[in-house]
Formats: structure tokens, sequence, C-alpha cells
């Protein structure tokens, strides 16, 4: 949890420099290094102390703290941030201490020196590391319909997203293979950083449009494919149109099943990452006619006698 410093200094949000002054002489008086001999905890204590006056006592860092709050001034301000142009001996002096004797010497430096990286204060207090970068905005995730064509092809789509309030269009590139279950990313369109820091990003992932001849699994694709009883039953050879533009010709055996499938390799969609491309498989549908002539049906009836 972030220190509060007010209550560190035990002073309401509404006290002036003079109440905060005299908060931090009380404290500094109670908890100086010359007076512990050595107890850590009370040392860390006079560092917490001494910490929350330098931010207090100064108007511009104590607008910033006001501002952003403990949690959030503590990310974006490092101990060297926080200490920077604070004598601490010469404030201590003031109060009655002689800056460069005894605890105070070990654990924060020589008196009167000003604060800085290299001071052992920041040493003891964790200081001289780098600034925390901000947080980046949030990612966002954006589905995208896309047809068959455009997801064997590629294609490029313009989106429109909003960023820090505005909406802007975009044009995005759709890779070959975008199936379900796949993402691409765009850097720095997602959400604005409230801090300064980068811009999330923005996921782009497929929802293919379904067709009324085919569905998609993963990268290969199932086509429907009508066929005749006497078809079904005698085998044939029939014509495919694939997706993909071209025309094949196939065996149909005899007595094939109606959902039986048969497989063209090679013929689905495009891997995103990589080589080949996932299957077609032609998915029989065996059209049984609904209203037979009278010629139709005794020809049935004699197969009917033969056991068929």
């Amino acid at each position: 949890m972030a220190d509060d410093y007010y209550s560190i200094l035990g002073v309401a949000k509404t006290a002036d420099a003079g109440e905060i002054k005299k908060a931090y002489r009380k404290l500094a008086l109670k908890y100086h290094p010359d007076k512990t001999k050595g107890d850590k905890a009370l040392e860390d204590k006079f560092k917490k102390i001494s910490e929350a006056y330098a931010v207090l006592s100064d108007p511009k860092k104590k607008q910033q703290y006001d501002t952003y709050g403990s949690a959030d001034f503590q990310n974006r301000f490092s101990q060297e941030d926080i200490f920077r142009n604070f004598n601490m001996g010469d404030i201590l002096k003031e109060f009655g201490f002689g800056g460069g004797r005894g605890g105070f010497s070990a654990s924060f430096g020589s008196g009167g020196q000003r604060m800085s990286g290299s001071n052992p204060f920041f040493q003891n207090m964790g200081g001289g590391q780098r600034r925390q970068a901000p947080p980046k905005g949030k990612d966002f995730e954006y589905e995208l319909p896309l047809t068959l064509d455009e997801i064997i092809h590629g294609t490029t789509k313009t989106i429109s997203i909003n960023q820090g309030g505005q909406a802007k269009a975009i044009d995005v590139k759709i890779p070959k293979g975008l199936v379900d279950g796949k993402k691409i990313r765009l850097a720095g369109k997602g959400e604005l950083s409230p801090h300064g820091g980068p811009a999330g990003n923005l996921y782009i992932k497929a929802r293919p449009i379904a067709g009324p001849d085919y569905t998609i699994e993963g990268n290969d694709i199932l086509l429907n494919k009508t066929v005749k009883l006497t078809q079904a039953l005698l085998g044939d050879t029939i014509e495919i149109n694939t997706p993909h533009g071209t025309v094949f010709n196939i065996k149909l055996p005899a007595g094939t099943n109606s959902k039986a499938k048969m497989r063209i390799p090679q013929k689905g969609i495009p891997h995103m990452k990589g080589k080949g491309c996932g299957d077609l498989f032609v998915v029989v549908n065996i059209s049984m006619p609904k209203n037979l002539t009278s010629k139709q049906k005794e020809l049935i009836q004699k197969l009917q006698k033969t056991g068929l």
C-alpha cells in the first residue's frame, strides 16, 4: 500500500506550511537517529517522516501529490525526484541538530549536503533507481466479420476505432488465413494511457461469415455437394467448384452414403504463418425425390422385389 504523507506527519490535507513544518519538527526531534541509537525500525520511520516533509513542504511537489494521489505519485516519482533540492542538513540544524553528527551522518550522509542519487540516503532508501515507466493503455479486441473469400485471399478493411474520445478510421491489412482463433496486432491502436505512457494495442480477430454451401473448421473447408440417389447408388464423376475458383472432377464411389466426406488435400484455407493450406472436404448430401412419376414408381417397385 502506498504511503500517505499526511498520515505520516499527522496533519490534515488542509494543513498550511506552518502546520506541516511544526508537525515534522516534533517528529524529527523524537525519531532523529541521534536519539534512536541505531534502532533500524525507528530509523526507517525517520526516513519516511523526512520523505513526507520533503514532498509536503515543497508547493510544487505537494500539488502533484494532491493531484495524483499516493500510489500514482510514488509510481511517477523516484526517491531522487522527491529529495531533489531538499537540504536535510540545513533543516535539521534549524531544529537544533548538527547535521553531520552520529546516526544522522551514518544514515543520511554528511550534514548540509543536498540530496542526490549518490548520497547514502538514497542507497538506504532504495534511491538512485530509475523512475518507473508510466503504464501503457489497455489493449482492445475488435471482432471483424470476414467472408470465406476474404479469409482465403486476404483483404484490406477500413474500421473505426475510438481513441481519447475521438473516432478514427484506419485501414487494416488482413492476411491470408485469419481464421477463427487467430489474431493480428496493431501496435498503439488501443486505449491511450492516462499517465502519458504508450497506448495499448488493438487485436483484430476474425468472425467468419457462414455460407449456405460450406462451413469452416480451422483451416479446413467443408463444402456441401448434393447428388442424385442414382449417382450415390451407382457411382459417378461429379464436378466441384472450389472456393479458390478452380474446378475439380472427383469420383463418387458406388454406394456412397449420405454425409460421406471426400477429401481434396491442400485446397482449404492457407495457414497464416508457414506454408501449406488446410484441406477441402466434400460432404455428400443425397437428394431424395419427394414426388415420383408412375414410371419411376413402377421401376422402384421392381427393384424392391429384387431385395434392394
